[in-house]
């Protein structure tokens, strides 16, 4: 599955409980179309100490949402935007609907 959305994106959670928030993406899973981004979409783990450098506990840590529910941000125009992919000499790239702008890092 071929998504517009990347590792290290900026992105606006579209619903759920984060809608409205913007986030890094951290992790893209394109096989099940699925992305995590930087503090959204807390859950808490168990996790059993391992070594002097992890203690354990119970942390916080972002799982994975469905690629739907996130919008590429813009970063000329700020705004959460559709893409479409335009091709540049050998290059695909993206390019914001709203206003023609190179989309994403």
């Amino acid at each position: 599955m071929k998504l517009s959305i990347r590792k290290g994106d900026i992105v606006e959670v579209l619903s759920g409980d984060d809608k409205g928030r913007q986030g890094k993406v951290i992790e893209v899973d394109a096989k099940k179309g699925r992305v995590k981004i930087e503090g959204i979409n807390m859950v808490k783990r168990h996790e059993r100490a391992s070594g002097a450098r992890n203690p354990g506990g119970i942390i916080d840590k972002p799982a994975f949402m469905d690629r739907s529910n996130a919008m590429l941000v813009c970063p000329r125009c700020s705004r959460p935007t559709r893409v479409r992919w335009e091709r540049r000499g050998e290059k695909r790239i993206r390019v914001c609907k709203s206003c023609g702008g190179e989309a994403g890092s």
